[in-house]
């Protein structure tokens, strides 16, 4: 049986930092990433407010809609929109997906390792936002 729990992120899409390292040999997570994640964990936790970590296999959809550049043409926009071309720039896919699974650790599922498939397109939209979809398979 797959239960399925589908939630959006407003705003631009965020990729993960690398950590920095102090002079002392420390490492801490940037303090935008820091906040991303916060996002991603207070629009799943609203998105479903009863939900206990799965303990089972997950697969995980992810689309990521970057704003269409004010310099565009109309006809390149209408492109955009049909998503005949995609965002060529940064975050690059994989930061987006590391962010958005590592922020749901402990709280979708119990631990990201329990992801065994990620499905992730980059294109543009009227609203810049992150669809994710979780696919919860029980065995």
């Amino acid at each position: 049986m797959i239960r399925i729990l589908n939630f959006t992120i407003p705003g631009e899409p965020k990729g993960k930092a690398r950590p920095i390292v102090t002079k002392r040999g420390q490492a801490f997570t940037p303090k935008g990433t820091v906040l991303y994640e916060n996002l991603v964990r207070t629009c799943f936790t609203e998105a479903y407010p009863d939900h206990v970590p799965h303990q089972g296999e997950v697969h995980a959809y992810i689309v990521a809609r970057f704003p269409i550049p004010k310099s565009f043409s109309k006809k390149k926009r209408e492109q955009a929109l049909n998503e005949y071309i995609a965002p060529l720039k940064k975050p690059d896919a994989d930061n987006i997906t590391k962010c958005i699974l590592d922020s749901l650790n402990g709280i979708a599922y119990v631990d990201d390792s329990h992801v065994s498939y990620v499905c992730i397109e980059k294109a543009y939209g009227e609203i810049p936002r992150v669809e994710v979809q979780l696919e919860l398979i029980e065995t």
